[in-house]
């Protein structure tokens, strides 16, 4: 009795342990953005320090303070191809995937319209977070996509080898 008792409570324990571990991945430490108009897209013009502001609708974010690249948005814009040639393009960039409840993002599309022309990525903002990059991707027909990506310091600094002079110190936590 004793034997298929302690079965049970182990049986039971495992189960709402994966069952903990699955809703914290998924669910329990993201939150919405708060829109904050004019500020939430801006790219990086050709040359500049200082990203811009673009034009924007239908905005939707979520975050996570768990990790610097949990950050995802979707919008609508109505920037043609031309105007957007002013801004910094960003070389073989990879969306990162969402929540699958988190249904205006969904990275396989992202990466497939990148890959056959039908969208474009750029440079959001640099260093967002140490290490890390918003990049902002914007399709043919006006929707746009947003995630950050560590960059080449933040994966030297997240994976442990020796960052080097040319990244910017690491901010004491």
């Amino acid at each position: 009795m004793t034997g298929k008792l302690l079965a049970i409570i182990l049986l039971v324990s495992a189960v709402l342990a994966g069952v903990g571990m699955y809703y914290l991945q998924v669910y329990g430490f993201y939150y919405n953005v708060e829109a904050r108009p004019g500020q939430d897209v801006a790219l990086l013009a050709k040359g500049a320090a200082e990203p811009q502001p673009i034009p924007y609708s239908a905005f939707q974010a979520i975050d996570a303070d768990s990790s610097p690249i949990r950050y995802r948005a979707c919008f609508e814009t109505n920037l043609t191809s031309e105007e957007l040639e002013t801004f910094q393009s960003v070389e073989n960039p990879e969306p990162l995937t969402a929540p699958g409840w988190f249904d205006c993002y969904d990275a396989l599309a992202i990466a497939e319209a990148l890959k056959s022309g039908r969208a474009q990525a750029f440079m959001g903002t640099k260093n967002i977070h140490y290490g890390v990059d918003r990049i902002v991707t914007v399709t043919t027909d006006g929707k746009g996509f947003v995630w950050h990506a560590l960059n080449n310091c933040g994966e030297k600094a997240y994976d442990g080898t020796v960052v080097g002079e040319e990244c910017p110190p690491r901010p004491e936590s």
